[in-house]
């Protein structure tokens, strides 16, 4: 009798059939609700930091405010980087779904860069401030902005480690279902870093430098 088992692929995970026997349906990778209420509850985090800037950028105490601190040149190579990293990392999660691994490692190498040197420019800034006796514990107004920005940072930094063992794991399993379903978690949480970024550099850099 012949058997109308689903096939499998190489690892024998069976895989789904289009009607009528014609061969195997193609898969649909989905992100989990779970990253998706992640995402969220991190902008939900965000926005409050961003109400006590707000509400704490006047307080300066007698201290220097963000005309005397912020350097726009600076904010503006940051912008750029950040956001050219997110096409960067766009386009090599396009490569990985068509399965052109030189492509995807091109431009996830480029992503990291970019990230990296975005980083780096915020630590300096960061260092320069704290060296002009500008640090967190100077006013109200250094407090938010440290917490602020520096939060944004430590996910910049948590996303550039992530990318780094996304890259290890592709190179060690190849373009699997699960791996691209991680690699799309990856990407959105990037890309969600990029559209913080660009609300805080404007309400805190460019309407704090005015």
């Amino acid at each position: 009798m012949t058997s109308l088992a689903a096939p499998a692929d190489a690892a024998g995970v069976p895989q789904p059939m289009e009607a009528g026997g014609g061969g195997p349906a193609p898969v649909r990778i989905v992100v989990s609700y779970g990253f998706w209420i992640f995402l969220l509850s991190d902008i939900i985090m965000f926005s409050a930091l961003f109400a006590t800037y707000a509400v704490l950028s006047g307080r300066i105490n007698g201290g220097p405010s963000g005309h005397d601190l912020f350097d726009l040149r600076s904010v503006a190579i940051e912008t750029m980087c950040l956001l050219l990293s997110s096409y960067t990392c766009g386009l090599g999660a396009v490569f990985m779904e068509r399965r052109r691994l030189r492509g995807f490692y091109w431009f996830f190498a480029l992503t990291f860069l970019l990230g990296g040197i975005f980083l780096g420019l915020e630590l300096r800034e960061f260092a320069s401030m704290v060296a002009r006796g500008a640090g967190p514990s100077r006013s109200a107004f250094l407090s938010a902005f440290f917490s602020l920005v520096g939060l944004h940072g430590a996910h910049v930094t948590v996303g550039l480690v992530w990318l780094a063992f996304m890259v290890a794991q592709v190179a060690a399993r190849g373009p699997r279902d699960f791996v691209l379903r991680r690699l799309r978690c990856f990407s959105l949480f990037w890309h969600a870093l990029d559209i913080i970024w660009v609300a805080l550099m404007s309400l805190v850099y460019l309407m704090g430098a005015r």
